[in-house]
């Protein structure tokens, strides 16, 4: 088993629900691979621009992940966005945020086991893995 295949088996059982499916750890896919959000390093500067640079600095190095809350969460991706899921998941904008704070910190972390950010076509090859169980 390589390197990338462990990385991903590692995500799949870490964020993967009892029957093998998490309807966030798709959103997070979807919000890793959306151009609007320009990817991982997207992503990662949007938090920065919102102030929490240091937090989602932590999630991609190799110490400690810092706590982010779903208002934080809200705050970064916006509260449309949000809403959006929300309404795609037929659950409230505050279970997303939440559950969100709680993944999101771990999906970052577990891409980036090194504390550098994964080339975008190993990026784009372990997400189209998880989107579809692991092929």
């Amino acid at each position: 088993m390589g390197l990338l295949d462990g990385m991903l088996k590692g995500l799949a059982d870490k964020f993967l629900g009892q029957e093998g499916t998490n309807p966030l750890l798709g959103m997070i896919g979807n919000l890793l691979s959306d151009p609007q959000t320009g990817g991982l390093s997207g992503l990662i500067q949007n938090f920065s621009n919102k102030g929490l640079g240091d937090v989602v600095s932590s999630w991609v190095g190799t110490g400690e992940n810092l706590p982010i809350s779903g208002r934080q969460i809200q705050e970064v991706l916006g509260s449309g966005r949000i809403e959006q899921l929300a309404a795609k998941l037929g659950t409230s904008s505050q279970e997303v945020s939440g559950g969100l704070a709680g993944l999101l910190p771990q999906f970052i972390d577990k891409l980036t086991p090194d504390g550098t950010l994964p080339e975008s076509n190993v990026l784009q090859k372990a997400l189209n893995m998880l989107k579809t169980g692991l092929g």
